[in-house]
């Protein structure tokens, strides 16, 4: 089902389905064999039998239990981990009893518990550092494609001028230090060919550094291409993917994403700074043992570390804790909660002591509005939810088209070529236009800044200058002149061109995300329909939706502000966010008291985009790429039952299943080698069905191979024992092998009559790669994670209707392996079901209910 290893260069726009392997642990079945007959009453030998004595001098056997072989108990590329067990080797780490501990074992403890908060706080400082640099480093180069200044080529303009005593007020960008190539180079500053130069330019470095950034993610590390937050979103649901976030997809990605926000494509730098501090995170858990050899303890920390990365974009230290539960963790408990707000909050502080900005802010969009809204607004406030919600479904659909676009055909084959057409055809088209020519972090704050006295921007020059009606800074509603008309057709053309370009950019093979953008659409619109309202208000204060409250010469509508609304909703639209999108946009802003309109807005988007579609952006990019990932949020509507979507179907052979003790070396071997999947049920016998286990591919493999190595005697007529004792043999016979040791002894099983959505909830709640299928304790078939993903597309029938019994729906619990106390608490806190049966095979020693 997955490869390896994915070299290949164009990993970002290819889908995992097309990538087959057969080691995947999706695929664990293999029909061959005769049907097992359900109808059989004959009695079965028990399921473990004491044979005692030892093996009469024959060589000691090697039990995988004593010692463990190196690289059992580990994952293959492109894997699912098994969350029961990396949860029950983190219990097995702390010693049992409460005997008297000496004071080491104490030191031990104390520094076990303390370096949670130590990693923390060192993914903080890291990704706070990158971020800094980062920000700074694409304002310069940004900045670079217009001019250079005189005084250190490193300054960007703003920088530039800060120093300069000659800038006047209706120019304050323009100052004798900073130089734009027209100048340097012809040494005209206006004209038609100073205008030709400075185009050429602009292109030129725009397609420099777009060539840079593919090329470099190309040649090096090709997961360093994309956001990044669907990737991230897999891996948390206990996926893995090696290299994903390895040190050379940081430093690629860390580079190549200055370089593609320098370029002027229509992507922003928000979700690859998330992909970023999860590489940060994940680099850091090699400093520590626990997380170092815990696929489950690294996924917390994981976690923590999305919630610094959208800390460090956006400057909302809250927001991206809220971010990470609402949007992206699969597993958050309680202390990961506690130590993502704590390295959210080390980010914070640590961007804010860079102070990339240059305004000794934290946030990126300062907003200081002077008007409060008024309850009437909501209706403006909700028709800009309804436009978000519909530009997020129209955005959804037509980048989902444009991606398999290419990956069906040629287009696909030639990412650098589509990277600099397009890069291209963005600069061509966005120089002209001032509002697209600039970065789109400059666009959203002039759209979010609410005119005053101090303002020299063409969106507020309106016809007269009144003064204000009080003191203070706000200026009364007045009519609009010639130049902020004008402002609203470049406007409107600027939101075409934005609503078209990030269609076709987002999902190139270089680093792009997809917030920035999204709400930049917003707050174009947003402000077209601030001023559309304030204009309303001027010329027609007597209608009844102004009267009391709107009068002649006061300041009634704030455009900022329904920019700012029309940006959250927009954003809201594409990617589903509800609770975190409204606390990262008043972090972002500044401005608390406009969570009502936000809210308003936030919420009819999330409502309308769901009616024209059910997922996300990331969801849908998920689903593009044939991730395994089960979205929580989904609800399950088939009405069907674990026996109608179990494999074998009726009629077809049973699974491939190892015995306790019928089976040699060789006939392992041979099933091995016959078969690409990745796990094997353990049957009594053939006969019987009886499930005593379940073996992975990877641990049998290994194991063999091991004892090939270091028990003398094993060849391949030896006969492989998975049970507790191992009888007596024969003198002459080769050495046996016991396995019972790499035997997973409580594979999580149900009955055939459980409803499919209980069992999709349990693959939900506790990550699971397959579940065995029982019958009154014999083995009926096997639920892969492979098989709950095809239930989406697939409306199921059940064959028949089933005959309901005592246990019908109960969840087993196989007691054989005798189940701690903590991972069963475990279980079924986070699966909610008020009831559950312990068992050994057949035989019920009771039940439990919560």
């Amino acid at each position: 089902f997955y490869p390896g290893r994915m070299e290949n260069s164009g990993y970002c726009g290819e889908s995992f389905s097309s990538l087959q392997s057969g080691t995947s642990d999706e695929d664990m079945v293999e029909v061959s064999g005769p049907t097992v007959d359900l109808s059989s009453t004959d009695d079965v030998p028990p399921l473990e039998r004491d044979y005692g004595g030892g093996l009469n001098g024959l060589p000691k056997l090697m039990d995988l239990l004593e010692e463990p072989v190196p690289g059992v108990g580990t994952y293959e590329d492109f894997n699912t981990i098994d969350w029961v067990r990396e949860k029950s080797k983190d219990r097995d780490r702390h010693p049992r009893g409460k005997s008297k501990e000496s004071t080491w074992a104490l030191v031990k403890g104390i520094s076990d518990a303390f370096s949670g908060w130590l990693l923390m706080l060192l993914i903080g400082l890291m990704s706070g550092a990158l971020a800094g640099g980062i920000d700074i480093s694409a304002h310069w180069m940004t900045d670079l494609k217009e001019g250079v200044c005189l005084n250190g080529f490193w300054f960007n303009h703003e920088h530039c001028c800060w120093s300069s005593n000659e800038t006047t007020f209706q120019e304050r960008d323009k100052c004798p230090q900073w130089k734009s190539w027209a100048e340097l180079i012809i040494g005209q500053s206006e004209g038609p060919f100073a205008y030709i130069m400075n185009y050429l330019l602009y292109v030129s470095w725009a397609l420099l550094f777009a060539f840079l950034a593919v090329s470099l993610v190309r040649a090096f590390a090709p997961y360093a291409c994309g956001s990044g937050i669907p990737e991230i979103k897999t891996i948390l649901s206990g996926f893995i993917i090696r290299g994903y976030l390895g040190k050379w997809t940081l430093i690629i990605k860390t580079i190549t994403l200055v370089l593609a926000v320098s370029s002027g494509l229509s992507l922003g730098k928000e979700g690859p700074l998330v992909h970023v501090a999860c590489c940060c995170g994940n680099i850091l858990c090699h400093l520590f043992t626990k997380y170092r050899k815990n696929e489950a303890k690294r996924r917390e920390v994981l976690s923590a570390a999305a919630a610094v990365g959208v800390s460090v974009a956006f400057g909302a230290p809250i927001g991206g804790v809220l971010f990470s539960l609402e949007e992206v963790s699969y597993y958050f408990p309680l202390k990961t909660l506690w130590r993502s707000f704590f390295a959210a909050l080390v980010a914070a502080f640590t961007l804010r002591s860079i102070n990339p900005f240059g305004n000794s802010r934290l946030v990126l969009f300062y907003v200081e509005f002077h008007t409060p809204w008024h309850l009437l607004e909501l209706l403006p406030f909700v028709l800009l939810g309804i436009f978000g919600g519909a530009w997020g479904a129209f955005f959804i659909r037509a980048n989902i088209a444009w991606c398999r676009r290419r990956k069906s055909t040629r287009l696909g084959h030639y990412p650098v070529l589509e990277v600099l057409v397009v890069t291209a055809a963005t600069a061509v088209l966005a120089f002209p236009n001032g509002y697209t020519r600039m970065s789109t972090s400059e666009l959203i704050s002039e759209l979010f800044n609410d005119c005053g006295l101090l303002d020299a921007s063409q969106l507020c020059t309106y016809a007269n200058g009144s003064e204000p009606k009080s003191g203070g800074n706000a200026l009364p509603d007045r009519p609009a002149g010639a130049e902020v008309y004008s402002a609203m057709w470049q406007l409107a053309l600027a939101l075409l061109f934005k609503v078209l370009v990030t269609v076709v950019t987002f999902g190139m093979k270089v680093p792009s995300g997809l917030f920035i953008p999204s709400m930049a659409v917003g707050a174009i619109a947003g402000r077209l329909l601030g001023v559309a309202v304030e204009q309303l208000a001027y010329y027609h204060h007597d209608w009844v939706i102004f009267r009391g409250w709107c009068s002649p010469g006061a300041d009634c509508i704030t455009p900022g502000l329904y920019a700012m609304v029309g940006a959250a909703a927009c954003l809201g639209g594409v990617t589903r966010m509800t609770v975190s999108l409204v606390v990262i946009m008043f972090e972002l802003t500044g401005g608390l008291e406009y969570i009502v309109p936000l809210m308003a807005a936030t919420m009819t988007s999330k409502w309308v985009a769901d009616a024209m579609g059910r997922e996300g952006i990331y969801e849908a990019h998920i689903r593009l790429n044939g991730y395994p990932f089960l979205e929580p949020k989904e609800e399950f509507s088939h009405k069907t039952l674990a026996m109608d979507v179990m494999r074998p179907r009726r009629g077809d052979p049973p699974l491939s299943v190892l015995t306790r003790d019928g089976m040699t070396v060789e006939d392992v071997e041979g099933l091995i080698a016959d078969t690409t999947y990745s796990g094997f049920p353990v049957v009594v016998s053939h006969e019987s069905q009886r499930l005593m286990g379940f073996v992975l591919r990877r641990d049998l493999i290994i194991s063999i191979e091991n004892a090939r190595k270091r028990q003398d005697g094993v060849v391949s007529s030896s006969r492989i024992f998975f049970a507790e004792y191992t009888p007596p043999q024969p003198a002459s016979s080769p050495a046996p092998l016991k396995l019972r040791g790499i035997m997973d002894l409580s594979p999580f099983t149900v009955t055939d009559h459980t409803a499919m959505d209980i069992v999709v909830d349990i693959f939900r709640k506790l990550g699971l790669r397959q579940c065995l299928v029982t019958h009154n304790g014999r083995l009926l078939g096997i639920i892969t994670k492979k098989d709950i993903l095809k239930l989406h597309p697939l409306q199921l029938r059940p064959g028949g209707h089933a005959r309901h019994h005592q246990l019908d729906g109960a969840a087993f619990i196989p007691a054989a392996s005798g189940r701690s106390t903590h991972t069963v608490t475990m279980m079924m806190r986070m699966v909610k079901m008020p009831l559950w049966t312990l068992s050994t095979g057949p035989r019920c020693f009771g039940r439990g209910s919560v």
